[in-house]
């Protein structure tokens, strides 16, 4: 395959001189508050398995997600909300792109307690939430007491630890009717911080995506300012095989300003410092070139052997660049790190041995590092 030079600049920015894409003009102000990771490196070659493998520690299905991990091991901060919200948006590339399944943000074998809840779009933001028609607020608390009761009857026969897991989430459903309006609710929210996240007047950005990333970042400020432990954002659209130039473009105007609002605001609301901020995919793309190679019609294949990420908050040193890549940005030359040593590093910034966080599981101890894993100490503040 002919090797095809990147079309768009790079420059230096901030303090540290990181190298910027002209693509990520506002990530671009923020990068003395991040780090940059150059050498990520996985296994996977694939979206379903190295999407899986990114979010829960391995390419097979069944295991517990990352957030999943971390409600099991550091629970919840209010009782109101789930300890993993999950928010999905479309981007403006590819709109034909890898489907996105449900177990990555499943609990797998430990309790579904831990498992995340997805937040829609529009008036319904947790499917089925809402009393239906004929049914009012007193007459839900009967029957979710009535439901209890035979579930109590229930535990007492069996012994079953998952039913009262559903008795647990039966509540926090009924809890959610309440907290859920007032954390989607963007009303209270000034006209310089719908604008600084690229929000137009109504609360919802004007991509018309699923919830639109940009309203999804500022819910994610919402949820960490509400004890939510574990904030997912998935937007879609970036596998370019062909027409790259042009969908990429888009995507990183879907992200660009979003993102360094995120880290912004957390920053000035005094949060980063305690709110760990993950940005990246599943794999990098090759040097090397697909399509018809014209300048506006090519695209990338899938690169597992390095691909970049950053990192802000949470006890990350701001303000470097680890890890380099040879000339062609195709084999890691120093300072590699695997997924499993992210995993490792991200779970001692919030104070977690990666070593010891375990769950026993047909007679193993399973964790998300499996048997692997090293913290990378030079990422830490």
């Amino acid at each position: 395959f002919p090797c095809v030079a990147p079309m768009f600049e790079f420059s230096q920015h901030g303090q540290c001189g990181a190298w910027v894409s002209e693509l990520l003009p506002n990530v671009a102000h923020i990068v003395d508050d991040i780090a940059i990771v150059k050498s990520l490196n996985t296994e996977a070659i694939n979206h379903d398995p190295a999407t899986t493998y990114i979010m829960t520690g391995a390419q097979q299905p069944g295991r517990p997600s990352l957030g999943g991990w971390l409600s099991y091991g550091i629970g919840s901060e209010n009782d109101n909300l789930p300890a993993f919200i999950v928010m999905i948006s479309q981007g403006s590339g590819n709109k034909t792109d890898q489907p996105i399944f449900s177990r990555l943000w499943g609990s797998g074998f430990l309790p579904t307690q831990h498992q995340g809840v997805r937040l829609h779009s529009g008036n319904d933001p947790v499917l089925y939430l809402s009393d239906p028609p004929g049914i009012d607020r007193a007459m839900r608390r009967r029957m979710l007491d009535g439901v209890e009761e035979l579930n109590r009857l229930a535990v007492e026969s069996f012994g079953d630890p998952e039913i009262e897991t559903r008795i647990a989430q039966y509540e926090m459903a009924y809890r959610m009717q309440a907290s859920v309006p007032e954390l989607t609710d963007l009303s209270a929210e000034t006209q310089d911080t719908l604008e600084a996240y690229g929000i137009d007047g109504s609360g919802i950005d004007g991509g018309g995506s699923d919830g639109g990333f940009a309203r999804n970042c500022l819910l994610a400020r919402r949820m960490v300012e509400r004890g939510v432990r574990f904030v997912q954002l998935m937007h879609r659209g970036w596998d370019q095989h062909g027409n790259l130039p042009k969908q990429i473009r888009g995507q990183c105007r879907d992200v660009d300003q979003p993102s360094a609002a995120l880290v912004a605001d957390l920053k000035a609301r005094g949060l980063l410092d305690e709110t760990l901020v993950i940005w990246g995919g599943e794999f990098g793309r090759t040097v090397y070139s697909q399509g018809q190679l014209t300048a506006e019609n090519y695209g990338r294949d899938h690169h597992g052997r390095c691909f970049t990420m950053w990192l802000a908050g949470g006890g990350i040193k701001p303000g470097i660049s680890y890890g380099e890549t040879d000339d062609f940005c195709y084999n890691i030359v120093r300072d590699g790190m695997h997924l499993h040593d992210l995993n490792a590093t991200l779970l001692e910034c919030l104070g977690i041995d990666h070593t010891r966080l375990t769950f026993r599981f047909q007679g193993r101890d399973f964790r998300l590092t499996d048997v692997h894993g090293n913290v990378v100490k030079p990422l830490l503040a």
